[in-house]
């Protein structure tokens, strides 16, 4: 919803964006990005790596909220569920971060 919002321009979207110095046009690029990261995390074979896009992006959302003295509970939240997903989702990511013992 948050992709499809940044890239239709919603007037809601929009006063969003802009209450933190972002143009329409970095807006619609941002939207494109995030649906890319969640295409590749559809995508079984590339799920990892649209996981961690997703993971990085939400990571600049909190920055962006921190450095704006906006609240961070929701994207903290989705921060949270996209690492509880991807562990549950892709056993060798969850193996590689997790576990004391190095995989080869």
């Amino acid at each position: 919803m948050s992709a499809w919002m940044k890239l239709t321009q919603s007037e809601i979207a929009l006063e969003q964006a802009a209450s933190v110095g972002i143009d329409a046009g970095t807006y619609r690029v941002i939207g494109v990005i995030e649906l890319f990261s969640l295409i590749l995390f559809i995508i079984p074979r590339t799920g990892v790596v649209g996981a961690l896009l997703l993971i990085a992006y939400m990571g600049g959302a909190i920055v962006t909220h921190l450095q704006h003295q906006q609240s961070i509970a929701m994207a903290v939240g989705v921060q949270i569920l996209l690492w509880i997903t991807a562990a549950l989702r892709f056993p060798e990511l969850r193996q590689r971060l997790f576990s004391g013992v190095p995989t080869q």
